[in-house]
């Protein structure tokens, strides 16, 4: 009744199909506790040691290091490798590494000083203290990876499964013949392993526990059932002996009987695994703050002396390690790295010892049989049943063969754990995991040239999707551009018919106006340059006077209906403002045109005009006006002595001009002809003196007087004529106005009035000249002289001085008849 209560009690296990029951042989190496070896004079530490790529070095020839100090560094699979002893970095060059293929990779070589110092070390010995994150971070920079054969980065595994694994499996079946690593560490070292088994479920945070080991190890199970003690948080399954139940998938379904779906792992349905060496190395890296630096290599085969586990030093040639446990080579002697099943044979024995080196084996001629010679398949199915991954064997072997590569991967060929009961149960001696070998890892390098391929293709479209992109970009741009100078033609012309038709509606007087002002406006624009960056003796014109001038063109061409553009001046003073006040624009048009008038008249009677006259923009708008009327009265007075001045045909009306300042203007204008008759009437009674009164004729005074008398009526009326054309309520002379006085115009502008009223004095002369010698030919009757001579036809005085300048100028007639007969 016992009995039955201990089988009901009892836990579960489940089996997996197929698997063979081979020799064990672990009794010739698991008798002898671990021992340590002398260290080798020289290491050589391949960079990968582990799957995946190898770290960056940190280290340089000549260097010297202390043990546990890293010699690479890198994140992800990119495990760290660290110096299994104190000395000094010889070389860093390629060497032949522990793989069937013989290829080299790139080792440090480092030289033992013997000492075997420690570099300083960070133990943590409550490691709960630490977060999960910091735990996972230590045992990546130890450099732990599994120890059971696989050599997957521990730290990787552990981030996989940090979140939905409720079960964690350690993995102590350790099932392949010859190997017995796993069973002397868990005999001398059961509490570290314990220890490290509760590192890792703590990280992972598991419901439970489960270490799976097989029933012919009896010592490693008493040695952990003593190290637990009362403790349940771990679980110890004990399973049957059978290979390869030491699989990872064969062992998750034998504990929890749960099969891992096809091309997923063990995480897929919750569990995680690790290896009993694998735990030791993690308790070592956070407890101890030591990187994986050695490792339990187990040491056995009829060719060895003295078979047994010892501690190997990473880096440690197997040369070395058969040497001291006295290695005796027969003819065609072979060595085999890992167990007889899986294990593949070494190429020299100078290969050194790395992270998933378990074993060494040197078996005997006839501890491994007969070698016999490959012979064809029968199709006995042996092997099918033999496979514990419910596979074809003999299928792949054909598809492998053949080199068909896409049936074997359709037959699963990536399933195959390479455990090797294939190969041992053919009756044929075919090396079936060699062909799988050879044929994964020709589909590795096909997959690896797809995926090169396929990144090339992606890399290609996207450079042409990029340039499509920039394409359709440019070709925006450039219909942007387009349309933008589109319309910037469609404006322009626009503008230009604009232009054609402002310019056929205008008259010719309008395109006359507004080409002189233009011509204007480029002259006062070139003064006003002249005048900022030249002399004054060698500037061509005022720029004030230049920028009246202007101003004067454009109100011209305003008034004829011609928009000129222009560009505001500062020189002389002008101010803008000036153009757009009607009654100054009148002032400016009646300025330029007395100008006209006034070089007309010089023209035609050649009289001289001084150079330095002032500009009327110096004087103000008021003194302008006034000059403006002054001007249009002497050519008025011009024009009634007999000649013609051109009329302006856009001269503006009197009425345009303030009724105001027109009659001041006007009376300005009377003032200054009574001051220069009053000039020319002492020129002339100076003359007068000069010739005795009895020296003349009476009868031709008389006829001179009456001439002088009918001109100065005839001037008197062209000035009445003048004030009739003014507007009617034009006011007095003698009434006060705003207009300044006589003596305060410019001293150079009252010469220039006095050399111009004694030029007219001259042509009065004249022309009194020419009456003279008229009345001589066909003198006037007596009733003519007197009324011409009578008092009420003119002023006395004025009168007396014309008789006296004909009375001279008839002397002067007679001299000059007597000097040509002369």
């Amino acid at each position: 009744m016992l009995n039955l209560l201990k089988l009901f009690r009892k836990e579960k296990l489940w089996d997996f199909q197929g698997g063979i029951h081979p020799p064990e042989m672990k009794t010739q190496s698991n008798g002898t506790p671990l021992s340590q070896l002398p260290l080798p004079e020289q290491f050589i530490i391949p960079l990968k040691q582990h799957i995946g790529h190898e770290g960056e070095i940190c280290v340089s020839p000549g260097d010297h290091v202390l043990r546990g100090q890293p010699l690479t560094f890198g994140s992800g699979r990119m495990l760290p490798v660290h110096a299994p002893t104190s000395g000094t970095i010889e070389a860093i060059a390629p060497h032949m590494t522990a793989h069937p293929s013989g290829l080299s990779e790139l080792c440090i070589f480092l030289r033992a000083d013997g000492e075997d110092r420690w570099t300083t070390l960070d133990p943590q010995p409550d490691f709960r203290s630490l977060t999960r994150e910091d735990v996972v971070k230590r045992i990546h920079e130890a450099g732990v990876a599994g120890l059971g054969g696989a050599g997957f980065p521990t730290a990787t595994k552990l981030r996989g499964g940090l979140r939905g694994v409720k079960t964690l499996i350690i993995n102590a079946a350790e099932c392949e013949p010859y190997i017995t690593a796993d069973d002397r560490l868990m005999q001398d070292c059961a509490a570290e392993v314990l220890e490290g088994c509760r590192i890792l479920a703590w990280v992972l945070q598991a419901e439970r526990v489960l270490i799976g080991i097989e029933d012919n190890k009896p010592e490693a199970i008493a040695a952990l059932k003593q190290a637990l003690g009362g403790d349940r948080e771990l679980q110890l399954r004990v399973i049957p002996t059978k290979y390869p139940s030491g699989g990872a998938k064969q062992l998750t379904q034998i504990l929890t009987g749960v099969e891992v779906p096809h091309g997923g792992r063990s995480t897929d349905i919750g569990v995680l695994m690790q290896n009993v060496g694998t735990a030791w190395a993690v308790k070592r890296a956070i407890i101890d703050g030591e990187p994986i630096t050695e490792r339990v290599v187990t040491l056995t085969g009829e060719a060895i002396a003295q078979p047994r586990n010892v501690w190997g030093r990473l880096g440690t040639p197997v040369s070395h390690l058969l040497h001291h446990v006295g290695f005796a080579p027969g003819s065609r002697q072979m060595v085999i790295m890992g167990g007889p099943l899986m294990g593949f044979t070494l190429p020299s024995l100078n290969v050194p010892l790395v992270k998933i080196s378990n074993c060494i084996l040197a078996p005997s001629a006839s501890e491994m049989g007969n070698n016999e010679e490959e012979q064809s398949c029968i199709r006995c199915s042996a092997c099918a049943d033999a496979c514990p991954a419910k596979l074809l064997p003999q299928q792949l072997f054909w598809y492998s063969q053949g080199g068909d590569h896409e049936k074997a991967r359709a037959h699963n060929i990536d399933d195959c754990i390479e455990c090797g009961a294939c190969a041992y149960v053919c009756p044929s001696n075919i090396p079936l995991v060699q062909y799988y070998r050879q044929e994964k890892a020709e589909l590795r390098a096909i997959d690896l040239e797809a995926k090169r391929t396929a990144e090339a293709k992606a890399r290609f479209e996207a450079r042409q999707a990029r340039l499509e992109r920039e394409k359709l970009a440019r070709e925006a741009r450039h219909e942007e551009a387009k349309q933008r100078v589109a319309r910037s033609d469609q404006g322009e012309r626009d503008a230009a018919i604009a232009r054609v038709k402002a310019r056929a509606a205008k008259t010719p007087e309008q395109e006359t106006a507004e080409r002189e002002a233009r011509h204007a406006q480029a002259l006062a624009q070139q003064a006003e340059k002249q005048s900022e960056t030249q002399a004054l003796s060698r500037q061509s014109g005022d720029p004030r006077k230049a920028a009246v001038e202007a101003a004067i063109a454009r109100a011209k061409a305003k008034k004829s209906g011609v928009a000129v553009g222009e560009q505001p001046s500062e020189a002389a003073g002008v101010a803008p403002a000036a153009e757009a006040d009607p009654r100054k624009a009148a002032v400016e048009a009646a300025i330029a045109r007395a100008k006209a008038k006034k070089a007309a008249a010089a023209a035609g009677e050649q009289a001289p005009e001084p150079a330095d006259v002032t500009p009327a923009a110096e004087v103000d708008p008021r003194k302008a006006a006034v000059e403006a009327a002054i001007a249009r009265a002497k050519a008025k007075k011009a024009a009634a002595a007999g000649e013609q001045a051109p009329a302006s045909a856009d001269a503006a009306p009197a009425a345009e001009v303030d009724p105001r300042k027109a009659a001041v203007e006007a009376a300005i204008a009377r003032a200054k002809a009574k001051k220069a008759a009053a000039a020319s009437c002492e020129q002339v009674s100076e003359l007068a003196d000069a010739v005795p009164a009895a020296e003349v004729d009476p009868r031709k005074a008389a006829v001179e007087a009456a001439i002088t008398r009918a001109k100065a009526k005839k001037a008197a009326a062209a000035a009445a004529a003048e004030q009739i054309s003014e507007p009617a309520d034009e006011p007095h002379a003698s009434e006060p106005s705003d207009a300044a006085p006589a003596a305060e115009v410019d001293p150079r502008k009252a010469a220039v009035e006095a050399a111009i009223a004694r030029a007219k004095a001259k042509k009065a002369a004249a022309a009194a000249e020419q009456a003279s010698a008229s009345v001589e030919a066909a003198p006037e009757s007596s009733s003519e002289v007197e009324a011409a001579a009578s008092p009420d036809s003119a002023d006395p005085r004025k009168a007396a001085i014309a008789a006296a300048v004909a009375r001279a100028k008839a002397r002067k007639a007679q001299q000059q008849p007597s000097t040509t007969e002369d």
